[in-house]
């Protein structure tokens, strides 16, 4: 079975280590546990690996966030997967930082990058990986806390939450999203 598994972020040097680019450091550290690197091609970066009989496709979009639809449409049809064999990994300002939720569907929840993927692939019903990242701003300084980096409290956490996330991504494509989210999500 293959899988497409996509890290949503913002390319480029600025962006790096900012709330907003989880889904690439997720992906990153997927790519790494297995030592396969990225290559640059159409709609982004991807690296290819297996995990036992999965073959997993990882995406980087380089699109930039907001546009992350048309990166996830190309791949899906030029690798000939249903949504039900994508995964988006994503920032969430609803969750603490390092609450980890899969969801088989759900809302773009004001998350510019989901919202896109919706309306290119004309659905909200595709699984996602949600990595919260916490809700501490100031009303109306939203933009300016996801392009924010995480603090040296967080930096502590994140190898263990960012290796959480592999394992889930690795037991969706393994076990299905039913006995991933039966496993995990109450964690």
């Amino acid at each position: 079975m293959k899988y497409l598994i996509v890290g949503l972020g913002n390319i480029g040097e600025e962006y790096w280590g900012t709330r907003h680019n989880i889904g690439f450091r997720v992906v990153n550290e997927l790519a790494g546990s297995a030592d396969v690197f990225f290559r640059e091609e159409r709609y982004g970066a991807v690296a290819r690996m297996r995990v036992k009989n999965a073959e997993l496709v990882v995406l980087k979009p380089n699109t930039f966030m907001n546009l992350s639809g048309n990166a996830v449409r190309y791949w899906l049809q030029k690798e000939d997967m249903p949504l039900s064999q994508l995964l988006v990994v994503a920032d969430d300002l609803s969750l603490p930082f390092g609450s980890l939720r899969m969801k088989p569907k759900g809302s773009h929840g004001g998350h510019n990058g989901l919202r896109n993927i919706e309306e290119i692939l004309e659905t909200a019903e595709y699984p996602r990986l949600r990595f919260g990242i916490g809700d501490d701003f100031f009303r109306g300084r939203q933009v300016d806390f996801v392009l924010s980096k995480f603090t040296a409290e967080e930096m502590e956490k994140m190898p263990e939450r960012v290796k959480q996330s592999i394992e889930m991504i690795k037991s969706f494509c393994l076990a299905g999203i039913g006995i991933t989210m039966n496993q995990f999500n109450h964690k």
